[in-house]
């Protein structure tokens, strides 16, 4: 029941999924159509204007709360949803509860660059976070673009107004500092403007920066297609141009159209959860479930948790 398009273009994802051979049930209201899939029937919806926290526990009948209770019961492996992000954060705290040492989970979210996917995080989980939380985010980032992603000793980098340390706020400065300190293949600072040149495998941010970028290049990327292909349009030679540019444009189309990945992990959990964009479509959804199917076939939550280095307690003097 969550995000701009739901339930159709929800229901017509997951039946592109199921295609694929993914088992998939949805949680909603009574009566929707479900093209044939098994559905658990919710008697209540959280909305996205709703406060996350307030919402997750005042409707422990939602779908999206009602989702989270059978990954936690072991009735389902994965969960996905394109409703709030708030409400899918606070419901997988209460339910799913976070790895052992994990201080904050965070939002991976795989970027198409020119040499290769890499993957951003924090990209909206924490809109405030300390620079003991970067570091940590920068060891889930490395395990996901390991086990996900397939790169040996991923190159890591936190996301920064200029590549020289001493660039950036408080924030940064100090996280620079336990990055540089720690075992993780750390290559400094990097700009946003790098990041679809492929800045790094693992750039790392709050939540806050995180999400303003995500929104910042998505936005970008289909202005410009969108503006590209309005400019093939306006004359007979640029329409004749557009003919012999076409298997190209496509080819840069899908690798760089965000619904190719059509979500994102919220690492740290001792579930497995995928956000989805609000106003995601049929295909992005699709692409979701089949995110979350590939995260529990390489057990993503597992490696975590085994790999996640001991949580070291500080003390001020």
């Amino acid at each position: 029941m969550g995000g701009d398009r739901a339930p159709d273009e929800i229901v017509a994802g997951a039946l592109d999924a199921a295609a694929d051979g993914i088992e998939i049930v949805l949680f909603g209201l009574p009566g929707i159509d479900t093209g044939g899939l098994e559905l658990v029937e919710a008697d209540d919806v959280i909305a996205m204007h709703e406060k996350p926290a307030e919402a997750v526990r005042a409707k422990p009948g939602s779908s999206l709360v009602a989702a989270h209770i059978a990954v936690a019961e072991s009735r389902a492996d994965a969960v996905v949803s394109a409703g709030n992000t708030g409400a899918m954060l606070a419901a997988g705290l209460l339910h799913l509860r976070r790895l052992q040492g994990v201080m904050r989970p965070a939002i991976a979210v795989p970027i198409p660059t020119r040499r290769g996917p890499s993957v951003l995080l924090d990209a909206g989980a924490n809109a405030d976070a300390r620079p003991e939380h970067l570091l940590q985010f920068a060891h889930m980032g490395a395990v996901f673009a390991e086990d996900i992603l397939g790169l040996a000793r991923p190159e890591v980098r936190l996301l920064s107004i200029g590549e020289e340390p001493e660039k950036g706020n408080q924030l940064t400065l100090e996280a620079h500092a336990l990055l540089s300190a720690s075992e993780l293949h750390f290559a400094g600072n990097a700009e946003s403007r790098d990041l679809l040149a492929g800045a790094a495998d693992v750039v790392v941010c709050d939540g806050f920066t995180g999400n303003v970028a995500l929104k910042l290049l998505e936005g970008t990327i289909k202005t410009l297609l969108e503006a590209l292909r309005e400019e093939i349009a306006a004359t007979p030679r640029g329409k004749l141009g557009g003919l012999l540019i076409r298997p190209a444009a496509r080819r840069l189309r899908t690798q760089l159209d965000p619904d190719t990945y059509g979500g994102a992990y919220l690492l740290g959990l001792r579930g497995l959860s995928v956000i989805a964009h609000g106003n995601s479509s049929r295909q992005a959804i699709a692409n979701a479930i089949r995110l979350a199917a590939r995260g529990v076939e390489h057990d993503v939550v597992g490696r975590l948790a085994s790999r996640m280095p001991e949580r070291r307690s500080t003390a001020a003097v």
